[in-house]
């Protein structure tokens, strides 16, 4: 096992105190918006070594990537850690953002590297050539946009917020009357893209009908049954004025999770965070497509070549319980599960479910993990990685030493799914 120090990422949109107070550690000052916990090249975790040194995950994993990683896992996703753990805190809004299946990034990967397209460049679409499927298990109360709801849903805001102009006697937005005709048609995933086209296009006439509808609920006009959604317009402009994601939000799924709950992001689900804390998993990748609600690139032809849509609802992911009492998330995508360990004092050991590699953070109170190989103390805040060679390893309650945390502990697992064994 090899003790982590992990990556913060800095992003405006971060909590300047979520992630340190969850973790026990001391605030940056500063906004903290993702840790990241991985192999990701861009910022790998560093491994503490036996002799005192420490040595970047990826180049750990690179010198014994049978030991490390495994037969099963190489075989499936080559010789690189396959997911990517993060610790999120949302304050604002990100941008609205897809992620592409895996055959579209190897291919449009491979055509910008041969374009010379530099990877830090601010029009660069694709930073490596995997896909990025996604779950986000909620800590707090967890607001998102997730998704686009029924064709006919959508209208019908649209349609409300055009019966809001007509009771104030103003003109509506040509832009709206756009978006409630194109909703009309009997194909749902052609209205939807219709729709989605019309918008993203962006332009003055968009930027007006952003503008106008705020105005228009800000000055009183009646939101329900719509609260939520045209609340949540309302903000949205508030932080990105006149931006076609404004409006694009009303087509997609509204979601409140509570604490405990998980939901999954398949590869074309347009989706944005709004804010809370949560943890999130990934395949390992930074391919982010964005949409809307940010100042950065928009590729539009790109994006419309990337997104799914078809109508869905929202993909809660409810856990799965085992014989020997772990607590297990598993998405249908083949790179990552999730596991949640929670152990009063004097709690009978519990397994960690392990497919190869392994990733594990302590979010609370102190275990003890008990491997073949050796034993380790993970307090709050600590992660370690575990290798695939080193199995199985047991998860016991601790009682930290003077100035130690007491109490319930709470430890997070990543591992490759169970649907990759064979």
């Amino acid at each position: 096992m090899f003790s982590l120090t992990n990556t913060l990422r800095p992003y405006a949109w971060g909590s300047t105190h979520a992630i340190s107070s969850l973790l026990g550690t001391e605030p940056s000052g500063g906004p903290e918006a993702e840790l990241w916990l991985g192999a990701h090249p861009d910022s790998p975790s560093l491994a503490q070594l036996p002799d005192g040194g420490t040595l970047a995950l990826d180049a750990l994993i690179s010198a014994d990537p049978e030991g490390m990683l495994g037969g099963a896992s190489r075989a499936a996703f080559g010789d690189r850690l396959p997911f990517l753990a993060k610790v999120l805190a949302a304050e604002t809004p990100l941008s609205l953002q897809v992620h592409p299946t895996l055959a579209r990034a190897r291919e449009a990967f491979a055509a910008e590297e041969a374009a010379g397209v530099d990877r830090t460049a601010p029009h660069r679409n694709y930073k490596d050539d995997n896909h990025k499927p996604e779950l986000l298990f909620a800590l707090t109360d967890f607001e998102a946009l997730c998704g686009f709801r029924g064709a006919q849903q959508s209208r019908a805001i649209f349609a409300h917020l055009a019966a809001a102009f007509e009771l104030v006697a103003e003109t509506i937005p040509p832009v709206l009357a756009d978006v409630i005709e194109d909703l009309s048609g009997a194909d749902e995933p052609a209205a939807i893209r219709a729709a989605f086209q019309c918008l993203i296009a962006g332009g003055p006439d968009v930027s007006a009908a952003v503008a106008a509808t705020a105005t228009l609920l800000r000055s009183g006009a009646p939101m329900a049954p719509y609260q939520t959604e045209l609340s949540t317009l309302v903000n949205l402009n508030g932080a990105y004025p006149g931006d076609p994601g404004v409006l694009l939000s009303l087509l997609l799924n509204r979601v409140s999770l509570k604490p405990g709950e998980a939901m999954y992001l398949a590869p074309g689900n347009v989706h944005a965070y709004l804010h809370g804390l949560g943890v999130e998993v990934m395949a390992s990748s930074d391919n982010v497509l964005r949409g809307g609600l940010t100042p950065k690139h928009v590729d539009v032809p790109e994006l419309l070549a990337t997104v799914d849509f078809q109508a869905l609802p929202v993909p809660l992911l409810d856990a799965a319980e085992t014989e020997l009492g772990q607590q297990i998330w598993a998405p249908p995508f083949a790179e990552f599960q999730l596991q949640r360990i929670e152990l009063a004092p004097g709690a009978e050991p519990v397994p960690l479910a392990q497919n190869g590699p392994l990733l594990v953070l302590a979010v609370a109170g102190s275990v003890l993990l008990d491997s073949p190989r050796g034993d380790m103390v993970l307090d709050r805040g600590g992660s370690v990685f575990v290798p695939s060679s080193e199995e199985p390893v047991l998860v016991h309650p601790h009682t930290p030493g003077p100035g130690g945390e007491a109490g319930t502990a709470v430890v997070f697992a990543v591992t490759v799914s169970g649907l990759q064994e064979a």
